[in-house]
This record gives structure tokens, C-alpha cells and sequence, in this order.
């Protein structure tokens, strides 16, 4: 019983050290976007994604919301949704470009040691960032100026192009691993993942539809079948 309280207890100073933290962060964590890419380009206005983000910002009292990407071809410029900004941040891995499927032994590295902020570099508004502090304070410029007040809530964009989407974190998964572990520390960054690995499971309203077509999806997608330019 006495073990029993005093867990009780560290859960409970834990519980109020992530609040106060994200009250006073730069950004508050909320988790995976989607499971699937629905069109090409997938992040624009009117895109049932965007428009989910749209309404987390919306939920929060928010005036921006931040979506974070593994950069390709896109400027990533952030644009208007629902009178909500989405301000949108890629990185750029210098060492496994373009990969699609999940290396286990970076996961593992990663889960241990965190990701160095030398390793990439960072993308939004076309502008290409080399530093990781760099790249945030852009990020924090564009939301001041929208009348942003408060952390900026944020999701990874979360659709895998292969393999199992419910296995495959997807498209951005590790800058908002980094992110969380840089602003709150390794212990929020690990409740702040798997808080946001549960997030679409409870408020996507697509999840059914992305699950049941997600080799459909992946298949169009990658044939350039889902263009909308």
C-alpha cells in the first residue's frame, strides 16, 4: 500500500510538471494527423487533413496550429484554414533520405539517446534552416505575427506511403519526437509519443476509412493517381 501511494504520488508530480511545462512551451504536443495519404498534395486547404487540423486549433483556442513532415518536394509554406494558420516544418535527414519503410536499430538509437541536432536540416516557407533552434524561432516568428498567444499546438502528419500505417508512424513521426524532447525533456517526450501514437484513434474521424483502404491509398499515391495539381 505504501508503494502504491508514494506511485501515486510521482504520477502526480509528473502530471503537473507536463502541464506547467506545456502552459509555458513553445508548443503543445497533440499527436498523429492521419494514417494514409488521401491526395497529392496533402496538405492544403479544403484537404479533410488540414481541415482536422484546422479544428484542433480551433478546440484549443488556438490561432496556429504546426504540422510537422519529413521534407520532400513541398516549399511547406503555411497557409489559412478555417481562419486558423497552419504553419507547416519538414526536416531534411542527411543520412537515410527518402526512406519509407522503419529501420529499427535508428528507432532504438533514437528511443535511448534522443536526435542529435546536428543530424538534420529543416524546412518551412521554401527557407532551408542548417539549425534546429533556427528553424523553431522562424516557426515562433510566423505565429507571433498571426496573433498566436500561448504554445502552438502540434501534430506529426503521420501518413505512411508503405507498409502498415498502425505500425509505421509515418511522415514526420521523428521531428515531433525530437521537438518534445528538446522543449519538455525525455520523460515528457516519452509520454508526449505515446499520448500522441493514441490520438488519432480517438478523434480522426477518417480512421475507419484510412484503415480499411490503406493499401489502396498507399498504391494510388504512389502511382501519382491522387495529383491534385
Amino acid at each position: 500500500m505504501k508503494w502504491q501511494f508514494i506511485i501515486v504520488i510521482l504520477l502526480s508530480i509528473f502530471g503537473v510538471f507536463l502541464f506547467f511545462s506545456a502552459l509555458l512551451g513553445p508548443v503543445d504536443p497533440v499527436g498523429r494527423l492521419g494514417f494514409v495519404k488521401f491526395a497529392n498534395p496533402d496538405m492544403f486547404p479544403g484537404h479533410p487533413h488540414s481541415e482536422v487540423l484546422a479544428d484542433y486549433g480551433k478546440q484549443r483556442g488556438s490561432k496556429c496550429v504546426l504540422v510537422v513532415h519529413y521534407a520532400g518536394d513541398s516549399n511547406y509554406r503555411h497557409y489559412t484554414e478555417n481562419n486558423v494558420t497552419i504553419i507547416e516544418l519538414a526536416f531534411v535527414d542527411k543520412v537515410n533520405r527518402a526512406k519509407t519503410d522503419i529501420d529499427w536499430n535508428d528507432v532504438l538509437q533514437t528511443f535511448i539517446y534522443g536526435i542529435p541536432k546536428d543530424r538534420w536540416k529543416y524546412k518551412a516557407d521554401g527557407k532551408i534552416f542548417d539549425d534546429y533552434d533556427e528553424a523553431m524561432a522562424y516557426v515562433r516568428k510566423i505565429a507571433r505575427q498571426k496573433g498566436q498567444q500561448g504554445p502552438i499546438p502540434m501534430v506529426y502528419h503521420g501518413t505512411a506511403r508503405a507498409g502498415n500505417p498502425i505500425v509505421n508512424q509515418g511522415c514526420g513521426f521523428p521531428l515531433y519526437v525530437q521537438i518534445c524532447w528538446y522543449e519538455y525533456g525525455r520523460w515528457a517526450a516519452y509520454y508526449y509519443i505515446i499520448k500522441g501514437m493514441i490520438q488519432p484513434y480517438l478523434s480522426l474521424p477518417y480512421r475507419t476509412f484510412e484503415w480499411m483502404h490503406a493499401s489502396e491509398l498507399q498504391y494510388y499515391y504512389t502511382q501519382g493517381m491522387l495529383n491534385y495539381e
